[in-house]
């Protein structure tokens, strides 16, 4: 009885450890998450329209699939160098009149640009000023903010765009 005691404290106490280390930044691993989850579901959806589609549009005044995908791929460089202090990749700018394949490799080699960006930036960066669009000056936490909340926004639009082409976009599809 008195072994099981200690091994069910020492499980305890490792299981604390560990959840006191996940949690140790709070604010960044939950932006990580999310980052993680929306990046899966955009290179997918990414990935299952088809090239001829790219160009798809729902309405005159909506952008195109393609410049969806581009503008995410262009925008997470740039959020995530404020985020990282380090500049973004020198890759040639992508447009939303490059083939998918092209747009396709940027948005991927975008998402892994921001995952390291991300993996060494912790909770207390959040009140450092960076030097946001426009010059604006603002905490570094605008930028996580908005790199999380613009990848939800422009998946939700990718999703749409799925649905109308008669096809489930990938947060819809069953696990496999």
């Amino acid at each position: 009885m008195r072994r099981l005691f200690w091994l069910a404290m020492i499980g305890l106490a490792t299981s604390l450890a560990a959840y006191a280390q996940a949690t140790a930044n709070p604010v960044v691993s939950t932006a990580r998450e999310i980052f993680a989850r929306q990046s899966k579901f955009i290179v997918a959806a990414a990935e299952q329209m088809p090239a001829d589609k790219y160009s798809y549009h729902p309405t005159p005044d909506q952008w195109s699939f393609a410049k969806v995908t581009s503008h995410i791929a262009l925008s997470g460089n740039a959020i995530c160098s404020m985020l990282s202090d380090t500049p973004g990749p020198q890759s040639p700018k992508v447009s939303d009149t490059d083939p998918k394949d092209t747009i396709v490799t940027a948005l991927k080699a975008s998402f892994e640009y921001c995952d390291k960006a991300l993996a060494n930036l912790t909770d207390s960066q959040m009140g450092d000023t960076i030097t946001y669009f426009r010059g604006a000056k603002t905490p570094r936490a605008r930028a996580l903010f908005e790199l999380t909340d613009d990848l939800e926004d422009h998946y939700s639009q990718m999703a749409s765009y799925l649905r109308l082409s008669g096809m489930t976009p990938p947060s819809a599809q069953p696990k496999k």
